[in-house]
């Protein structure tokens, strides 16, 4: 049980567990679990599980499938971040265009948008494609340098944000501080690399994801990029080249479509573009 010193009131347990059981199941392959895996994966008993379920089903934030008797999020869950209007642009016009896209490509992207040292993914169509290998991808962190999402960002922002960010990365630890400490020639060439084809990708250099490639592309409204957009593949089922050709037209297309969008309607960025900008 976690301990809250700072606080005067009692740890809700029941609340804790049932929190975990919506997250068990966001996270599984297929998007839903039995009792019994969701006891696994949590190591609470069967008899509780069942109890937190039946009081999850009873208020509409999972069903169970009367086939197979798994249980599997509800729409209801959505609700919960109804009241963020700080990212309204990305939930009104990029994620129906990254279902479109998800349509013509079947592998499944991300939109990520850059969070100090990391880019964070803030919608995906990982748990509706039918070749994701990562379904609860939402609010995960990703490094900025190692991924094609990341660099395509960093190829696009001002030079100023982007020395701004080489030097958080540099003031960290871990793989990507040491990289921007001791390689940076290496870096600016990838940049200008990036640059100069008009798109970026990754081939497994994310230590992280070693089976994995992807592409991106920045999304920009005026002079400002906004977020990067990608698809991701196995590294095994083709090259990058071959991703290139197959899947670049699309990509641009439905970034277009979303910039075009963000034009006519750029009051649904105001409150984003505000919560951007750093306090002076």
């Amino acid at each position: 049980m976690p301990e809250h010193r700072d606080s005067p009131y009692r740890f809700v347990q029941g609340l804790s567990r049932g929190l975990g059981l919506l997250q068990a199941i966001n996270r599984t392959a297929n998007g839903c679990a039995t009792i019994a895996e969701l006891s696994t994966a949590t190591g609470l008993h069967r008899t509780t599980v069942r109890r937190l379920l039946e009081t999850l089903q009873a208020e509409g934030y999972v069903r169970r499938s009367r086939s197979d008797d798994s249980y599997r999020l509800n729409q209801k869950v959505r609700q919960l971040s109804d009241g963020f209007t700080d990212d309204e642009w990305i939930s009104e016009l990029a994620a129906p265009v990254l279902g479109e896209l998800l349509q013509q490509l079947v592998w499944p992207s991300d939109l990520c948008t850059i969070d100090g040292d990391t880019m964070l993914v803030r919608e995906t169509t990982h748990r509706f494609s039918p070749l994701s290998f990562h379904r609860a991808m939402i609010r995960q962190r990703m490094p900025v340098l190692f991924t094609a999402a990341g660099r395509a960002y960093l190829a696009g922002c001002s030079e100023d944000e982007r020395q701004q960010i080489l030097a958080l990365i540099a003031g960290g630890s871990g793989p990507q501080a040491s990289f921007v400490r001791s390689q940076r020639p290496a870096i600016d060439a990838m940049l200008e690399r990036v640059q100069r084809q008009g798109y970026a990708s990754n081939d497994g250099e994310w230590t992280e994801q070693l089976k994995i490639s992807a592409l991106a592309l920045p999304v920009r409204h005026q002079n400002t990029i906004l977020a990067s957009i990608n698809v991701v593949f196995i590294r095994q089922a083709m090259s990058i080249p071959e991703a290139v050709e197959r899947y670049l037209p699309a990509m641009r297309a439905a970034i277009d479509k979303i910039e075009r969008q963000l034009a006519n309607q750029p009051r649904l960025l105001h409150s984003w573009l505000a919560s951007q900008t750093p306090d002076t």
